[in-house]
């Protein structure tokens, strides 16, 4: 009410730029009764793009927090001419001297305030309206907008509820994920429509031995011992990692007897059994990293890796169902059952979707193939959004019973139990495993402008947090630098030499940088190729296009290296 009586109207865009936080979902439902469309941005995009999503929306208020509007915003607030509000929901400082003129920063209180004076009618939102406006890390750098209306939510939620037995408000939830983010959003109002208690935290206060907590202190999840939480590979991985170095550190006859529970609950699992013995007494401690009582881990964001999955079934004493959903489906795909303790796959439809593999002839991919289907997973259903904001896309399709569908990119292949395995990606985007998208083609593009350079073809692997390269190096430029470092050898032996190999990596990463590529993006180990790539090697087409599968397969080995010791 408060947003109202400043002027915010129904159906006007109002923009939430904020860490997670209770204060951010408190101002969402406030934006859902009172049908404002919200639009989410995630707290680490750069100026240019928020820039962007504020103006293609026309924000005239902003939810943000004091850190943000110091780090982010303030630099930018020029470009965004419209804007006339600011909402800080922190309580201090009540004064923000400084700003533009026809900008007027408030406090979360006093607004609050304002709405509690008796005063104008709601307007209720129809099922049909935009309820938010979810900007995704776009491949082509600059995001865009998914329309996601109360009906795609109410269907998405209602498909993700089915799948995590007896939710109830005896449940904790720990928040610590983005919220701007669709599986942090959909899980967090999943628990709100059930009841749970939210509990917020960050990712660098979490546990005992995170960054953030004083040693010696409590972390967030001994404290509020939550009993359902939604993890990223990569966090898990982080634990998986704690854990093993404590073990080496362990006395021998502990880590023998560790080892042995470990292999021991590893067969009994696998067979349907539980082992309340083992748990109690090894893994005990294990468990109470996360508070004690998670008695259901969500995994989403991107493939987590079958070692790290066993891991968590094993030494948390709990379930991992992992899922697969778009923003453009409000988040909603399949998830596993929590009883399938199978890796690598991502369970079947949910009750708010269907999912159809569509025939992609370039990758190789039939519906036919035997002894699985493959294909491009397109996932149909009321959980489909509206499409992208002020954008036209050819990935949104109506048939012909009016059900709304979205091509994916991803390619899938089901099994005999109705599961699913996402096996491929279509576009050259991979996601990295903090879920970070490097766009293979980008990379590619800014280095081959670099003299060394014939040809390259950059790597990554989901599971992995960094970019490898394969590099097709200029032998005039090679051998001038193998020269001053007085290598001899033939072609060969110069690119198998690891010096030469350092050297050019360092001359990548410059050219790297001075482009502007985010560190991320910048491959960390590469592979010089004596041979050149030509349509007759069958590495690259005729058009001298990469064939990713087959340079994949080609340098299988050096990607093992590349990637090993993990």
């Amino acid at each position: 009410i408060g947003l109202a009586a400043l002027g915010q109207k129904p159906q006007c865009n109002i923009a939430i730029f904020c860490e997670t936080r209770a204060e951010w979902m408190i101002a969402a439902q406030a934006g859902f009764i009172y049908n404002f469309p919200l639009v989410t941005l995630y707290a680490t995009l750069g100026g240019p793009a928020i820039a962007h999503g504020l103006n293609e929306t026309e924000i005239t208020h902003i939810v943000t927090s004091k850190d943000l509007l110091q780090s982010r915003l303030k630099a930018i607030l020029l470009e965004v001419p419209r804007l006339q509000h600011i909402i800080v929901v922190d309580s201090k400082p009540t004064s923000w001297p400084g700003f533009p003129r026809g900008i007027m920063v408030h406090n979360m209180d006093a607004v609050q305030e304002l709405g509690s004076r008796p005063n104008n009618s709601k307007e209720e939102p129809l099922p049909s309206d935009t309820a938010v406006i979810m900007y995704t890390s776009g491949s082509t750098g600059i995001p865009k907008g998914v329309m996601i209306s109360h009906s795609n939510i109410i269907a998405g939620i209602t498909g993700m509820a089915e799948r995590i037995p007896n939710l109830d408000e005896t449940d904790t939830y720990i928040g610590y994920l983005p919220l701007a983010h669709v599986l942090e959003l959909s899980a967090e109002m999943v628990c709100i429509s059930h009841g749970c208690r939210i509990g917020y935290s960050s990712p660098q206060t979490l546990a005992d031995q995170s960054t953030k907590i004083k040693k010696g202190s409590k972390g967030d999840t001994s404290v509020l011992k939550p009993t359902l939480m939604a993890a990223v590979p990569e966090i898990m991985d982080r634990i998986y990692k704690n854990v093993m170095t404590k073990v080496e550190e362990m006395s021998s006859v502990q880590r023998t007897l560790f080892v042995l529970a470990y292999n021991y609950k590893m067969e009994q699992i696998s067979k349907g059994y539980s082992t309340p013995l083992c748990d109690r007494l090894v893994f005990k401690k294990v468990r109470s990293l996360l508070g004690g009582h998670i008695r259901v881990l969500l995994s989403g964001g991107a493939p987590l890796s079958a070692a790290t999955q066993r891991f968590m079934n094993i030494c948390l004493c709990c379930p991992v169902g992992q899922g697969y959903g778009l923003t453009e489906t409000s988040g909603a795909g399949t998830i596993s059952e929590m009883w399938d303790y199978s890796t690598g796959r991502v369970g079947a439809p949910l009750v708010c979707s269907e999912i159809t593999l569509k025939d992609w002839e370039e990758g190789g991919y039939y519906s036919t193939d035997k002894p699985n289907p493959r294909g491009e997973i397109l996932i149909g259903g009321p959980n489909v959004t509206m499409g992208y904001y002020k954008k036209q896309s050819e990935d949104f399709l109506v048939d012909a019973s009016g059900q709304r569908w979205f091509c994916t990119g991803d390619i899938g292949e089901f099994h005999t139990d109705g599961c699913l395995k996402i096996i491929d990606r279509k576009k050259d985007l991979v996601k990295l495993q903090a879920g970070e998208y490097v766009s293979l083609g980008k990379v590619e593009a800014v280095l081959k402008n670099c003299s060394f350079v014939d040809n390259i073809c950059a790597y990554a692997n989901s599971d992995q947090s960094y970019v490898i390269g394969f590099v097709v190096p200029n032998q005039k430029q090679l051998t001038i630098l193998a020269e001053q470092r007085g290598l001899r050898g033939s072609w060969e032996e110069i690119c198998n030499h690891p010096e030469m190999e350092r050297d050019v990596l360092r001359i990548l990463t410059e050219a790297a940088l001075s482009a502007k590529l985010e560190r991320f993006e910048i491959p960390k180990k590469i592979r010089l190729s004596a041979e050149p790539w030509t349509p007759e090697t069958g590495l690259v087409t005729d058009a001298f296009k990469l064939k990713r599968k087959e340079l994949k397969s080609h340098y299988q080995d050096d990607i093992e290296r590349m990637y090993g010791g993990k």
